[in-house]
Parts: structure tokens; C-alpha cells; sequence
């Protein structure tokens, strides 16, 4: 086998390991290949789709944003005062996103221009957003905005079947296929997480990039958070808890190395994907949450070990 064979042989592990584990709950479960559950399998991968997809742009880099879930809560409560004060809903959904964003653009500024580590940047600032939100709140959920355009995007359907946060999910899937495929912007988010200081020399503006990734994760995360409030009818202060440790797991197991500069995008929708089923698989066989946590960490664990293997 050639060394561009073992590449894509390897390139391809996640989605065999995602039929293979199909395969297996179909057998165990006759309720798993049902439409409805493999939709509603799909609703439930959208939320962590959308966060990984910008944490993978994170990981490309080298870095990590532990931040997510809190900008999820956040952006998620500043969304719903606004529909409930009345705003227009298009308009409102707009204004959440982009206070995600310019949360995300605050982790940049802390990491790039404050040269403080990723992971101490963006505990501090997870930290400070879930405090925001519980202040902001009063500790409680915001309900009472009943508009049907913003229900449509978390709990919509297209021609009355596909959820509509699946049809987002694949959209910005699309979107970023081609932002990190086909543009010079893409290619210097490989650069910088290959090597930064080689990147810095042959002209890559390296904090400009760091900047542009941190506010994409922060404004994936927010869209997250009014697709969850949307469909939820509700906005949890709480909301978000442990999210980016899916979103991480997602981009991991798809292949996207934690060192940088190795990874790409499909990999991470078939990893979201991975994750849901197990979800699912594990729920329709009665097995108990706390034996899930074991299994999905091991998964991980087994992931990261393959990785480093491939490195070397």
C-alpha cells in the first residue's frame, strides 16, 4: 500500500467506524433504522454540527475554545429578551449571532494580541459568559416570545419531512467545505496550524487569522444557541453545558489533529454524526447514562491514541 493509500484509508476510518456502529445498533435495535429516528438522530447532530464546525477552524490551528458553550447561553439569552421586547425576529436572530461573534473576536484579541494560551483565554472568558448569562437571566429561563418565523428554525420542517436544522447543519457545512478548500484564507488557517512561525515569515498575517477563526467559532456557536432556543421555545441560562467536549470530541474523531494543520471538514460532520448515534444507539438499549459517559470517553481516548500513532 502506497503512503497516499494509507492516508486516505485513514482519512476514511471515522465514516467506516460510523457504518460499522450503524450496522451493529441496527441489528440490536429494530427501531434504529426508522425514519423518524434517524431524523430525529439528525436534529439532535445539527446543534453539535454547528459548534464544531467552527471548532474545527480552532483545532486547524492548533488552538482550542472552551468557550463555546457559554457563548451558546449567552447568545441564547440576549436572543430571546429581544424577541420577547418585541424585536423583529430575523432581526433579532441576526443580533444574537453577531454577539457571538463579537465574543468569539474577544477570545482572539486575549489570545492573539495578549499572547495568553488558548486553553487559559478561553476557560477565563467560558468562565465570565456563563456568569453573564445567569446575570443577565436573573438564573432563569426566558420564555414568552411566541413567533412563528423564529420557531421555524429549530422546529421547522422542509416539505413537511427534513428538519430544518439539519438543512442549516448541511448548508454551513457546504460554506465551510469551500471556505477551507478553495480559499487563500483557508489555506493559511492549514499554515498557521502547521507551522506558525514559518507561516508569520512567508507573509501570513498569523494574528489576523487567529482573530477570524475565534470570532467564526464564537458566531457557530451562537447560531447553535438560536436554533436550541428556537426549537426549545426557550432560553436556559444553563444551556450549553458541556457542549464544546462534544464539539472537540466531534473534530477529533473526525480526524482533525489537536497539534494543527491536519485535519478537514467532512471528517468533523461524520465525527458529530458518530457521536449522535452512539447517543441514540445507547439510549434505544436501555443502557445507563453513566455507562454512556465510559463509552463515549473511551471512543475519544481511542481517537486521540490514533492519532498520535498516525504522527508518528
Amino acid at each position: 500500500m502506497t503512503p497516499q493509500q494509507k492516508a486516505n484509508l485513514q482519512r476514511l476510518g471515522p465514516f467506516i467506524a460510523l457504518v460499522l456502529v450503524a450496522v451493529g445498533l441496527s441489528v440490536m435495535s429494530p427501531d434504529f433504522l426508522t425514519v423518524n429516528n434517524l431524523l430525529n438522530v439528525m436534529r439532535q447532530v445539527s446543534i453539535n454540527a454547528l459548534i464544531a464546525f467552527g471548532m474545527t477552524l480552532v483545532i486547524l490551528l492548533g488552538g482550542i475554545d472552551l468557550s463555546v458553550g457559554s457563548i451558546l447561553a449567552l447568545s441564547s439569552v440576549l436572543t430571546a429578551t429581544l424577541l420577547r421586547a418585541g424585536v423583529d425576529p430575523l432581526l433579532a436572530t441576526l443580533l444574537g449571532i453577531l454577539a457571538g461573534a463579537a465574543m468569539g473576536l474577544f477570545n482572539g484579541l486575549v489570545i492573539s494580541k495578549g499572547k495568553v494560551a488558548p486553553f487559559i483565554a478561553t476557560l477565563a472568558s467560558m468562565t465570565i459568559l456563563r456568569g453573564l448569562a445567569l446575570v443577565f437571566s436573573n438564573g432563569s429561563p426566558i420564555t414568552g416570545f411566541d413567533s412563528e418565523l423564529f420557531s421555524m428554525l429549530g422546529g421547522g420542517y422542509v416539505a413537511g419531512l427534513v428538519p430544518v436544522p439539519v438543512v442549516w447543519m448541511l448548508i454551513l457545512f457546504a460554506g465551510f467545505w469551500f471556505l477551507l478548500k478553495k480559499t487563500v484564507f483557508g489555506r493559511h488557517v492549514y499554515a498557521t496550524g502547521g507551522n506558525e512561525e514559518a507561516a508569520r515569515l512567508s507573509g501570513v498575517k498569523v494574528d489576523r487569522v487567529k482573530l477570524w477563526v475565534y470570532t467564526t467559532s464564537g458566531a457557530m456557536a451562537a447560531m447553535a444557541g438560536v436554533v436550541l432556543t428556537s426549537r426549545l421555545n426557550s432560553a436556559q441560562p444553563t444551556a450549553g453545558t458541556g457542549y464544546e467536549l462534544d464539539a472537540i470530541a466531534a473534530v477529533v474523531l473526525g480526524g482533525t489533529s489537536l497539534s494543527g494543520g491536519r485535519g478537514w471538514i467532512f471528517g468533523t460532520l461524520i465525527g458529530a454524526l458518530l457521536i449522535g448515534v452512539l447517543n441514540n444507539g445507547l439510549n434505544l438499549l436501555g443502557v445507563s447514562s453513566f455507562y454512556q459517559q465510559v463509552i463515549k470517553g473511551a471512543v475519544i481516548l481511542l481517537a486521540v491514541l490514533l492519532d498520535r500513532s498516525n504522527k508518528k
